[in-house]
């Protein structure tokens, strides 16, 4: 298996919290979503480099700013050939 980005495991764990602070289960999520249940499963577990289309419809259906998705700057690390 792939190693996981630090930054899409930081990202998985928010669109995590804020899924689960709207009360969706993750099947709930992803329909609402229009993305596949494994699909947002790999997202949450930073398993999936997400694309923006899909940044953005998991922020319209949590009703949340794009950027709410992200941790703050200070949290995420650059990335480096090693990664």
């Amino acid at each position: 298996m792939e190693k996981r980005h630090p930054n899409l495991i930081k990202i998985g764990k928010r669109i995590r919290e804020l899924r689960k602070k709207h009360g969706y289960s993750q099947e709930e999520f992803a329909a609402a979503a229009q993305l596949g249940r494994s699909y947002a499963g790999r997202v949450e577990r930073g398993e999936q480099n997400i694309s923006m289309q899909s940044l953005i419809q998991i922020a319209l259906t949590l009703e949340v700013e794009v950027g709410e998705l992200f941790p703050s700057l200070r949290e995420l690390k650059h990335h480096t050939a090693k990664d």
